[in-house]
């Protein structure tokens, strides 16, 4: 239904929450970095929230459609045409056979959103038509897309015309600056009490050097308590070295002195200690920016990260639509 002229620089097929269940075998959620908008785009054109859907990273891809339908864009402004003529975001569109959807370098964000109506139908694998590419699982024959591919799309009962309403909306940085909220643990107690005021008052940068398994960040060295020196050997020799154990999603990994956030392909375990980690409420805003931007941190309560994580879900629905 939807043919691939160009593939964008990453675009993928995501699903919310992604694979969920199967850390425990090694694969991660992946799904969208993006999920308040990725599931704003869906709810636009009449899908549920998590139904199958485009994440484009950094250059949008160029797509043909096969048949009428609706189609709705947010996230990251990629300066999207259809045969020419400007598409707006946060707003479902009618598009007709025959026409080219046309999406350029992010303007403002890093990640855009292209939901269509009926979802994309791409085989399930695990419980999920999320895209790992690493693990070479979900997607278009388990990668991102590529020139010449066709994507399945179901039957949707979409209409053009609406609109997300602007307090519903994600605030995407303009500045290249992010106030991004953690939540202590589950090794905070490794760090000492300079350490933990010299990660909150640091401007952290975004390396180059990151994907959707680690967001790696670029700052100053780390200290530490005594139970990372005066440790049993299998621990390992560097402070920063544990036995291993579970991550979670969003975990600030400290691999030695550099802290790598472990995002939606991040790996499930390992040997190096967490002393922080970015909650669903805030995941967002890593999928927004872009290598060279300034993160800096702000400490929140599980209970006010799970609150604001369902104050997000309750803005993605169709009340939130004019």
């Amino acid at each position: 239904m939807l043919e691939v002229i160009k593939p964008g620089l990453e675009t993928s097929i995501q699903d919310w929450p992604g694979r969920y269940g199967y850390l425990n075998c090694g694969y991660p959620w992946s799904g969208p970095m993006d999920s308040w908008s990725f599931r704003l785009a869906n709810v636009l054109v009449g899908n549920a929230p998590g139904d199958a859907a485009l994440e484009c990273q950094f250059i949008g891809p160029t797509l043909k459609f096969q048949r009428n339908t609706i189609i709705a864009l947010t996230g990251a402004d990629m300066q999207a045409k259809l045969d020419g003529e400007p598409v707006p975001l946060w707003q479902s569109v009618a598009v007709n056979a025959g026409q080219t959807l046309a999406m350029g370098s992010a303007r403002v964000g890093a990640r855009g959103y292209l939901a269509i109506a009926g979802g994309i139908r791409n085989e399930v694998f695990f419980g999920s038509r999320a895209t790992f590419n690493k693990g070479g699982l979900g997607g278009m024959e388990g990668h991102s897309l590529k020139a010449g591919q066709v994507v399945p799309v179901g039957e949707g009962q979409g209409r053009a015309g609406r609109k997300v309403k602007e307090a519903a909306r994600p605030i995407i940085a303009t500045d290249k600056r992010w106030q991004v909220e953690v939540v202590a643990g589950p090794n905070d107690d490794w760090i000492d009490a300079a350490g933990h005021e010299r990660f909150l008052a640091t401007d952290w940068k975004l390396s180059s050097k990151s994907d959707r398994g680690g967001f790696r960040l670029e700052g100053p060295e780390w200290t530490f308590t005594e139970r990372a020196f005066n440790k049993l050997p299998e621990h390992g020799s560097d402070p920063a070295n544990i036995v291993d154990h579970g991550y979670p999603v969003g975990a600030v990994n400290l691999a030695g002195q550099t802290p790598i956030i472990l995002v939606s392909d991040g790996p499930s375990g390992g040997g190096f200690i967490n002393p922080y980690t970015v909650p669903q409420c805030a995941f967002w805003k890593l999928g927004q920016s872009k290598p060279g931007e300034v993160y800096r941190f702000q400490v929140i309560s599980v209970t006010e990260a799970q609150q604001r994580a369902r104050d997000m879900a309750a803005l993605c629905t169709p009340d939130s639509l004019e």
